[in-house]
């Protein structure tokens, strides 16, 4: 990633505060043979050119954060009460964190999801380069023509986006009232969560 490709004013949101269910174990806790998925997904996203990465963290906190210690100094991360509600409440906790940091808040949240380990810094580049650096820009990577993540969320969608995030919805309600723009890397990424861990090797 050249310096030029570097986004200072575009965070990369990342959801890790989930139990698992059906995993089995928070994935934010998950590690393979290339290491831990959150310190991978947090790397992926400051590689593809955001400027920092905040991480949301719920179901056992205290591990992930852990796992964090490896990470970039570029990687901070904040804790969800309410995780137990769904996504919806992780992803209102980190664009509420992002929105109150005052002089430093940025111009866009690329948010991003801790289950998806082949999705890797090209993704992120790929997508922020189609979404341009504005406040006003919306997209989404797509994977043979599905939606998935990463999502560009520029801060003029913010409020909207709050709004409606709500249960396990995320920003999904908000996306079928104001479409972004769809940018395919399906020839990077399979873009598919891990929900059962033999959907992934060493896991």
């Amino acid at each position: 990633m050249s310096a030029q490709a570097l986004r200072p004013r575009t965070t990369g949101l990342l959801l890790a505060a989930g139990a698992g269910r059906r995993f089995g174990r928070p994935k934010g806790t998950v590690a393979d043979a290339e290491g831990p998925w959150v310190v991978r997904a947090a790397q992926a996203l400051l590689d593809g050119g955001c400027g920092d990465v905040l991480v949301v963290s719920g179901a056992q906190a205290e591990e992930v954060e852990t796992l964090l210690g490896t990470a970039p100094d570029a990687v901070t991360a904040i804790r969800c009460g309410t995780w137990e509600a769904g996504m919806g409440e992780s992803l209102r906790a980190g664009l509420t964190a992002l929105a109150t940091r005052g002089r430093t808040t940025p111009l866009q949240a690329l948010v991003h999801l801790v289950d998806l380990p082949d999705v890797g810094g090209e993704v992120v580049a790929r997508v922020l380069e189609a979404a341009g650096a504005g406040a006003d820009a919306l997209a989404r990577a797509a994977y043979s023509g599905r939606p998935g993540h990463p999502v560009l969320l520029g801060r003029d969608h913010w409020e909207g986006v709050l709004a409606r995030a709500d249960g396990d919805a995320g920003a999904r309600g908000y996306l079928r009232r104001v479409a972004p723009v769809l940018v395919e890397c399906g020839d990077l990424a399979s873009g598919a969560d891990v929900d059962v861990p033999r959907d992934g090797p060493g896991v």
